[in-house]
């Protein structure tokens, strides 16, 4: 069995505990470069995976599942329905193309990639019906804002169990983490290390304080703050130190210092201006 450490995590409003660290696989290569990833993230005690249709890659993280020698039972494995797919019929088809590709009788968790102009709703519904088939046991978003999120919320009942988003020391999305909070959704941060933007010197400063690295405090501030953290990277040795983040704790002072480092600086899209 994993160590536990690896399969800690919050418990999503269905019932299901989901890891609080995963192995993000945006921008890794399909082929050699994304199965060498996901297995040396496998083997260094990783059991959460994310990967979306978009990335390309959902072939590959099938493959470096089935020989990675870990039961599908204890793996946690994300994919993401993609912009051009959205729509009720659509969402049916890729879903079965992407569990096709990762070659999965069925998936972990399901996210909306993006919500959208107008189409989020209809791809709501259809992510509702494939966890009621018993194809997904989760289903979430990512990207949404609230508006989006009371919107799907008040029209079906159902409430993701995640919410993945852009999330970091510099936009630290308290508003949202807050309605999260309150309607029983986790926050899920993508590009959690600010896309390598790392030399922030109050980071820095904390980072000597503990004895461990900017990413891993940032990681650390993250979890502590409840949200699930699924940093990429495809050396060996980040993936083994971007895990060095339950050993230690950081004091309520330097969660407030880090939450007060907030620019509402984004490194990726705005979910307004991305409209289809």
């Amino acid at each position: 069995m994993a160590n536990h450490i690896f399969t800690d995590g919050p418990t999503l409003n269905n019932g299901v505990t989901m890891p609080w660290l995963g192995l993000g696989v945006w921008k890794t290569k399909e082929g050699e470069e994304v199965i060498q990833s996901v297995k040396s993230a496998i083997a260094a005690g990783y059991r959460s995976i994310d990967t979306a249709a978009i990335y390309g890659n959902e072939e590959g993280v099938g493959q470096a599942i089935r020989e990675s020698g870990v039961s599908r039972d204890e793996l946690f494995i994300t994919t993401k329905v993609w912009n051009d797919d959205q729509g009720y019929e659509q969402t049916l088809q890729a879903f079965e193309t992407s569990r096709k590709k990762l070659g999965l009788d069925f998936l972990d968790l399901y996210l909306v990639h993006w919500p959208g102009k107008d189409k989020y709703l209809d791809t709501w519904k259809a992510l509702i019906h494939l966890q009621k088939e018993g194809l997904v046991r989760s289903i979430g978003v990512s990207n949404f804002q609230i508006r989006h999120l009371q919107h799907i919320i008040e029209d079906t009942g159902v409430v993701p169990v995640v919410n993945q988003v852009e999330l970091h020391p510099l936009l630290s999305q308290k508003e949202l983490l807050s309605y999260a909070r309150e309607n029983g959704i986790v926050l899920e941060a993508w590009s959690p290390l600010m896309q390598g933007n790392l030399d922030q010197p109050t980071l820095v400063e904390i980072a000597e304080k503990y004895g461990k690295t900017v990413a891993q405090v940032i990681l650390r501030w993250d979890i502590q703050n409840g949200v699930i953290v699924i940093p990429k990277s495809v050396k060996e040795h980040r993936i083994r130190e971007n895990a060095g983040i339950f050993d230690f704790e950081l004091s309520a002072e330097d969660i407030a210092v880090i939450d007060g480092l907030n620019q509402n600086k984004r490194f990726g899209s705005n979910p307004d201006e991305v409209l289809f």
